[in-house]
């Protein structure tokens, strides 16, 4: 899908990834409605991307995890701009480490880094089969494809995400519906960084493992190789090769990956 002309959502947008998305789709000539609960931040990326695209951005705060904040933020770049036809899924959260998140700890998780996705596919996709065409683009994480080290409702929910994207690829592909789901490692952000704050050992050694796992990546970067990705309808879009082959190692000796991962969280925590 070229975007240019095309009518973009970013969640997440105020920062980092989502940020870095934004101002990549703008240059290329889309117009793009700015999500986040943060109202400030996204009026800031928004201001950013049309003092360079003069026209091109808006912002919306709000919690994309709740339907009815979504269908407000899809109707403000349907009114603004028109059909929505790309879906960034975007926002995120790192989630509490270990066994002692509680319930409410969980249907956070769930509700940010899954449910949010569902609802906004639920409201999305019927339109773009009338239309025969429209893109969902998850962001999930490598941790959604291997582990992650130190919070379990991120290792879990970024599962999910990519269990659901792929799900969405499976169902509607052949109506038009394109997807892609982003999987990466290190990426500069307060995401990355909210473990090694956190004061807990677990969380110290999720930051850890993340960044000595391979390169971290600045958010620029992924925005790149997300947007060549859309351009070639990958589905899965791996910023960092090196998880395409871990992924592999893991399906072919499970229990050997297991006992690998056990080593590395004892050496991290050793020293977190």
């Amino acid at each position: 899908m070229k975007v240019a002309q095309k009518v973009a959502i970013v969640t997440g947008g105020g920062g980092g990834i989502g940020g870095a998305i934004a101002d990549r789709l703008a240059a290329q000539g889309a117009k793009v409605l700015v999500a986040d609960l943060d109202p400030d931040a996204a009026v800031a990326v928004a201001d950013g991307i049309n003092a360079r695209h003069p026209g091109s951005a808006v912002a919306e705060g709000g919690d994309v995890a709740d339907a009815d904040q979504i269908r407000r933020i899809i109707d403000r770049a349907e009114t603004q701009f028109g059909p929505v036809d790309l879906y960034f899924a975007n926002a995120g959260i790192a989630g509490a480490p270990g066994l002692d998140a509680g319930d409410a700890d969980w249907d956070v998780a769930f509700d940010v880094n899954v449910r949010a996705h569902i609802r906004a596919a639920q409201q999305l996709v019927p339109k773009w089969i009338a239309r025969g065409e429209g893109y969902f683009v998850s962001t999930a994480s490598a941790a959604g494809l291997l582990t992650q080290i130190g919070s379990a409702t991120y290792a879990v929910t970024k599962h999910a995400a990519v269990s659901f994207a792929e799900w969405l690829s499976v169902t509607y592909g052949d109506d038009g519906v394109r997807v892609s789901c982003l999987c990466p490692m290190g990426v500069e952000t307060k995401l990355m960084r909210s473990g090694e704050n956190s004061g807990d050992p677990l969380g110290v050694a999720a930051t850890k493992a993340v960044v000595s796992a391979g390169e971290v990546l600045q958010p620029g970067q992924v925005a790149d190789i997300v947007l060549d990705a859309v351009d070639r309808e990958t589905f899965l879009i791996l910023p960092h090769e090196s998880v395409l082959t871990m992924y592999r190692q893991k399906g072919s000796d499970y229990d050997r990956w297991l006992r690998g991962m056990r080593r590395y969280q004892s050496a991290l925590l050793e020293h977190a």
